[in-house]
């Protein structure tokens, strides 16, 4: 977890700095959200371009072992699947779903397949899924688990969530934003805390760009570019 406020602090701190101008809260609520969702969506992209190069037996410079470190903070596991099977609201990638069996006591896991496979295999009997050979099909909020029969109950799912959005949170006292970390909406950013330093940095960038300042949206984004250079080493 990286601590909203020594964010924020940070963010004023430089961008105030030379008169650069001022970032409202709301402003700096709605950059806090795009930097940390791009910064969670970066993770699946570098994960997948590591992975295709050897790593290193020193384990935490090893990137892959990095990458997968930061993102198990958002697995969950063993989650139920809802009435109607609906899914949880903040499901980012599905990973496993399981059917418990009653009678046997025992879980199955299902195969995902597209609508347009389904439908190919209920014309072939030798494909078509059982209690055993369990599949499941997905809509956007929703999924369908078919063996025998679809499976209403005794569903859950392994899932990477979806970051909470930050939430910088205050009161006004003398014109003045205070910082509030007792409200209710208040939000912590989820990241690994080694994140903080490119938070700042997204943050600043995106705020270059509302204060129309070209040089701080330029030493935001050299910054970002540098440290990315350097990680994929």
């Amino acid at each position: 977890m990286v601590n909203i406020n020594t964010v924020y602090e940070t963010v004023l701190a430089l961008a105030n700095k030379e008169q650069r101008g001022y970032i409202t809260p709301q402003e700096f609520n709605l950059f806090a959200n795009q930097a940390q969702m791009s910064i969670f969506e970066q993770y699946f992209y570098d994960l997948n371009q590591f992975l295709r190069v050897p790593g290193n037996n020193t384990a935490y410079a090893d990137m892959v072992n990095l990458l997968e470190e930061k993102i198990s903070l958002f697995e969950k596991t063993n989650t139920t699947v809802g009435a109607g099977s609906s899914l949880p609201n903040d499901v980012y990638k599905l990973q496993h779903v399981q059917w418990l069996n009653p009678s046997k006591n025992r879980y199955y896991t299902a195969e995902y397949v597209d609508t347009k496979t389904w439908l190919q295999m209920q014309g072939v009997p030798l494909v078509k899924p059982t209690d055993t050979k369990l599949i499941y099909i997905r809509s956007k909020f929703k999924i369908s688990v078919i063996g025998d029969t679809t499976k209403n109950v005794n569903v859950t799912c392994n899932y990477i969530s979806k970051p909470k959005n930050p939430n910088w949170t205050y009161v006004v006292v003398n014109k003045k934003a205070l910082y509030n970390a007792n409200a209710s909406d208040h939000n912590h950013f989820e990241l690994h805390e080694s994140e903080q330093t490119e938070l700042v940095t997204r943050i600043l960038a995106l705020a270059g760009i509302t204060l129309k300042d070209t040089n701080l949206y330029q030493i935001a984004s050299n910054q970002t570019n540098s440290q990315t250079q350097q990680q994929k080493q």
